[in-house]
């Protein structure tokens, strides 16, 4: 049945996977080749929801999903923060001193290259973690090795070699959590709630300050603006907006109505509770 199932993009063991295994242990997450196919499962009917990453803390945002969802008529209906932990995965039996090659995405190698260097591993670029996993798991070869999730090394049969490989502590995914369905909550004071929009400015002076100017004037605290061209052409720009409000606040009504004044083809993608991560990392107040 399409409600038990949950789709994302990436090979089994991707850290997308490993947030669905998280977020929904209940729902059977299925693996999908883009991103596109894993938003059209759940559109057609074929997935109950999408597990989606927006962006990353080191990395930054993932172009392809802002131009993606003015396509789409999926709602968010929540998000999940997951801190990457990069571990550097053998054969059964592998010790780390063996190590001489470790394969993964290029941006996975980029956010580890001190340590590989540390302990003299070269290296070596492939399409995806869990990819890279997967292709260590079919050789005989104790000297190779692969960085990706904990989940992966639990799918391939691999070894743990070490654990937070990144260089930097603190990095970190969000995604967001795609329905067909909308799920407006309903606002509870003392809650915390993010609500998602996407519009176009009027064609006038000042039109990004005039839109944004609602939020100021009424208190209401704007966390995320994101800019992208639509449309195929260098003339139509289009703006994500994440505010930390609920649509049934007054200060935001108030804030909604002049963001109509000054904006066109507005679209609320969705309101859902904060993750407690940015309560936690005081990414909103």
């Amino acid at each position: 049945m399409y409600e038990d199932i949950i789709v994302y993009q990436g090979r089994p063991g991707a850290y997308s996977h490993l947030s669905c295994r998280k977020v929904f242990p209940e729902m059977d997450a299925q693996a999908c080749e883009s991103f596109v196919e894993a938003m059209e499962r759940v559109e057609q009917g074929q997935a109950k929801l999408a597990m989606i990453p927006l962006e990353n803390s080191t990395a930054g945002r993932v172009e392809e999903i802002y131009r993606q969802m003015p396509k789409t008529k999926l709602h968010i209906i929540g998000e999940h923060f997951e801190p990457v932990n990069h571990c550097l995965l053998g054969l059964k039996g592998s010790r780390l001193e063996e190590i001489r090659q470790a394969g993964s995405h290029p941006q996975a190698l980029a956010q580890c290259q001190d340590h590989l260097k540390s302990l003299k591993i070269e290296p070596v670029a492939m399409f995806d973690t869990a990819g890279a996993a997967l292709a260590l798991s079919q050789q005989q070869d104790k000297s190779q090795a692969a960085i990706a999730s904990s989940l992966a090394a639990e799918l391939y049969g691999l070894d743990v070699l070490k654990t937070n490989m990144q260089d930097v502590d603190g990095n970190t995914t969000r995604f967001l959590i795609l329905s067909k369905t909308r799920k407006m909550p309903e606002f509870v004071p003392g809650k915390r709630y993010i609500t998602s929009m996407m519009f176009k400015t009027r064609n006038i002076p000042a039109a990004l300050y005039k839109c944004l100017g609602g939020f100021s004037t009424n208190n209401v605290n704007l966390v995320k603006l994101e800019s992208y061209m639509a449309g195929g052409t260098l003339k139509d720009c289009s703006f994500h907006l994440d505010v930390a409000a609920h649509p049934d606040q007054h200060s935001m009504q108030l804030a909604l109505q002049e963001l109509d004044f000054f904006a066109l083809d507005i679209r609320n993608l969705g309101t859902y509770e904060a993750h407690p991560f940015r309560t936690d990392h005081e990414l909103i107040e």
